[in-house]
Order: C-alpha cells, then sequence, then structure tokens
C-alpha cells in the first residue's frame, strides 16, 4: 500500500515571545516582518509546498493577530481595488492559496510544545502531519523547501522525519539532540533522542530543527506523559517513545536555517532575504557597505 502524504500542518504560535519584548506586548513574534512578510507567512508558504491543504495554528486566547492576517479585510481590499492597485490587492488575497484552509486551535495553558501539538489533535484526525515552527526559517535558494525534502522521505519511508543539524558541541544543551548510528551525511534511523543534554554526555551534535512529519500515534504518547524538562510536556520524549513501535528518521535538510527566536537570527534572516530580494539586493548591499564604513569597519 502507498505511504500517505501529508496534507496538514501543525504550527504551534502560542508562545509569548518574551525575548523580544516590548514589541511583542502587541505584536505576536510569528508576526514579525523578514522584510515584507511576516515569519509565519514563510512558515505557511513552505507547508503549501509540501502539499498541506489544512493549516492547523495552535495559538492562546490572546493573540488574535495571526487570526486576523489570515482572515479577510474586506474595507482594505475594497479600498485597494478602488485605488487600482491592483498588486498589493493580491498580495493581501493571497496569503492563503485557494483550496488551502486555516483551523485554529486554542492552547489553553503554556505547558510546552509537546502539549501544544496534543492540542491539534481533533483537527488532525489519525493521519500522518507535519509541525512547523515559524522561528525555524530556512532560507533555501534554489530546490524544494525544507519540509518538502523530509515529508518526501516520509512518503517514500513509511517513517516518521525530523529535521536535523550539526551545532557545535558546546551549544548541545540548547537543543534536542539525536542518536542516529547510521547516519550517512543526510539521513538515518534514530536510536535515541534527549531533550538538551550537557556537551559531555549529548549522543551526538545533530540537532533538532523545527520542521517534524510525525505518525499519528504521537497524539496517545503525549497524552500519557508527565511533564518533563522544564516542567513541559515535550515533544522530544513522546518522540521518544515512539521510536520502539514506529521507525523515526533524522534528516540534514538543504537550506540555511535561522533562529529567529532571537535577535541576532531575526537579524541574520533579515539581511539573508533582503540580499536575496530581486528589488533589494543592490541597494541593501550599498547600505551595508555605507553603515560599515561610518563605523570605521570597512573602508567606503
Amino acid at each position: 500500500m502507498k505511504n500517505q502524504r501529508i496534507r496538514k500542518a501543525v504550527f504551534p504560535v502560542a508562545g509569548l515571545g518574551t525575548r523580544f519584548l516590548p514589541a511583542t506586548k502587541t505584536v505576536p513574534k510569528e508576526m514579525m516582518p523578514i522584510v515584507d512578510r511576516p515569519l509565519i507567512q514563510y512558515a505557511v508558504d513552505e507547508a503549501v509546498e509540501a502539499g498541506c491543504d489544512t493549516l492547523v495554528f495552535v495559538t492562546n486566547r490572546y493573540k488574535h493577530s495571526v487570526a486576523d492576517y489570515f482572515d479577510k479585510a474586506y474595507e482594505l481590499e475594497h479600498k485597494l481595488e478602488k485605488a487600482g492597485k491592483i498588486a498589493q490587492l493580491e498580495l493581501i488575497r493571497d496569503v492563503l492559496p485557494k483550496g488551502v484552509r486555516a483551523v485554529f486551535v486554542t492552547q489553553a495553558e503554556a505547558l510546552g510544545l509537546g502539549h501544544a501539538v496534543l492540542c491539534a489533535r481533533a483537527a488532525v484526525g489519525d493521519e500522518p502531519f507535519a509541525v512547523v515552527l515559524p522561528d525555524d526559517l530556512i532560507w533555501h535558494r534554489n530546490g524544494a523547501g525544507a519540509l518538502s525534502q523530509i515529508a518526501d522521505l516520509a512518503e517514500q519511508s513509511g517513517s516518521s522525519v525530523i529535521a536535523v543539524e550539526d551545532v557545535p558541541r558546546a551549544m548541545t544543551g540548547s537543543y534536542g539532540i539525536v542518536d542516529a548510528p547510521s547516519f550517512d551525511n543526510r539521513h538515518g534511523g534514530i536510536a535515541s533522542m534527549v531533550e538538551k543534554p550537557a556537551p559531555g554526555v549529548a549522543p551526538s551534535t545533530l540537532a533538532v530543527v523545527g520542521r517534524y512529519v510525525l505518525d499519528a500515534r504521537i497524539f496517545d504518547l503525549l497524552e500519557g506523559l508527565a511533564p518533563g524538562k522544564d516542567s513541559e510536556i515535550q515533544l522530544t520524549d513522546a518522540i521518544s517513545q515512539l521510536l520502539p513501535i514506529h521507525p523515526v528518521l533524522a534528516y540534514r535538510f538543504q537550506g540555511t536555517r535561522f533562529d529567529c527566536g532571537t535577535h541576532l537570527g531575526l537579524i541574520e534572516a533579515t539581511i539573508r532575504f533582503a540580499l536575496d530580494h530581486e528589488a533589494l539586493s543592490a541597494a541593501t548591499v550599498v547600505a551595508m557597505q555605507q553603515a560599515l564604513a561610518e563605523m570605521g569597519v570597512v573602508e567606503h
């Protein structure tokens, strides 16, 4: 029997974004812009490219901006149409392509990533699904996006697949780390996982990145989990319990990840996407050179 292709993607967007206060007092971090689009739009575009037609946003009861962004803006559309600004009109109409629907689920308490994924259970059902963390923005100039890459492997193999990248050993305490003895430079079966291990006990330097394709059996495992590290329901713990009953592969994706949950990552992503922007690239280079010259870093 042919393996099922993912059709649904879960976006955990209930976090408070405290690192970016005071900006995130009124603007969710998922709505922080990278050049001309918010982080959440890049994540959604990646999921749609991978074949997802149902997008499940797990939010909290205070955050309405994400839902507003994907809703129709009748008054704004009318004004743009009346003014003949058709290009701008198409931009706001196309945040979700035709045939793609958005579902919003509330996470009543901030109990961790695993709990956020569990909140999406009724919307996902019993089929394989994706989890996309918008904070992890992945730039890839040519070819398929990161989620398409892991979705292809999941469909071909019938396995769950987790995106990974190498990190310095000193940084393992900031990530979920996988032990994949058969890893062949691109992918391999996961033998075990551990959440934020100290460098001295980390089984590898392959860190989990915010792209997952998971078997629906993960929901039963999440349901039975006790709080783990940081007193939260950890998705990593549930995946560890999934390993004996269902194969899970680690996949080193093609592309560059920016951790937009940090100030530096957001800045780096903005620079990269500006340099890759057809209309802004040349001007961005000039502006950067001028700024560096003014700082005395390079000669102008």
